[in-house]
């Protein structure tokens, strides 16, 4: 069952997750290290968030991660992310991933793949027909945004794109967030994601937090070892849920807080 987490207030799956002797925080990037914005390229991490995964990046054993449906290329200019940084990436809901001291670690080839351009094609125009909506080029697919239209555009939009791919793009998987519907030539979840972290840094214990439908393919395979955290509102797997990108970085001060000081 999952309950609210209230900063300031002990709790003990928070308190074990923490000390886990290899720990990996896995954070989606959107709505959880950031707030929503209307132009995607403008979104960064809250600056309390920054501080709190430069503490836990700087501890021993310990890695953080960002886990975003974003492409790499675009998810390295929202993070701000350098070629000397000690966070790791998961891409394309965990179809690429970029690891510290390692660099880009390229996918295995799609034959949808290359019908990427094809379907940019078709589904551009019916995005550009609805004021305030954003087409989105993935290199994996497409994302279709709706946070900057009015309330009216959203449903007649995503019907519309859904019956373009029905008919011309039907194995390509589909995902729907907030004000969001993608597509993509890529089966890989955040669920990959979570397999890949945890196999790459031989992690004891992961903690996972993101906001979205798309963050519980992770948190349905989190183990009992882990800790799966959801922001806001709407069911969920995870164990614990808070109100806001501002509670994250409560969190995080929380595990920087006991992490650091059982290894002092």
């Amino acid at each position: 069952m999952t309950r609210t987490w209230t900063p300031g207030t002990p709790d003990a799956a928070l308190t074990a997750i923490a000390r886990t002797p290899r720990l990996v925080i896995a954070l989606d990037f959107d709505g959880t290290a950031s707030p929503f914005v209307v132009e995607p390229l403008s979104a960064r991490a809250l600056p309390e968030i920054v501080e709190q995964i430069e503490r836990l990046s700087a501890l021993p054993e310990t890695i953080v991660a960002y886990v975003s449906g974003r492409s790499m290329q675009d998810l390295r200019v929202i993070t701000e992310h350098d070629d000397d940084s000690r966070v790791a990436l998961a891409g394309s809901h965990g179809a690429q991933y970029w690891y510290p001291g390692v660099g880009l670690a390229e996918p295995v080839p799609d034959a949808r793949d290359g019908e990427r351009e094809e379907l940019w094609a078709a589904v551009r125009p019916i995005v550009e027909k609805y004021d305030g909506a954003e087409f989105e080029p993935k290199t994996f697919g497409v994302g279709v945004h709706t946070r900057g239209a009015a309330p009216d555009v959203e449903e007649p939009l995503f019907a519309e794109v859904d019956a373009l791919i029905a008919d011309r793009f039907p194995l390509w998987r589909r995902r729907q967030g907030h004000h969001v519907l993608e597509f993509s030539s890529r089966v890989e979840g955040k669920d990959a994601a979570m397999a890949a972290l945890r196999a790459q840094f031989d992690a004891t214990g992961i903690l996972f937090a993101g906001d979205d439908v798309t963050d519980e393919d992770a948190m349905r395979v989190l183990g009992e070892d882990d800790l799966g955290v959801r922001v806001g509102e709407g069911e969920t797997a995870a164990i614990l849920r808070v109100g806001s990108p501002q509670e994250i970085a409560a969190l995080l001060s929380v595990v920087a807080d006991v992490r650091g000081a059982a290894r002092e």
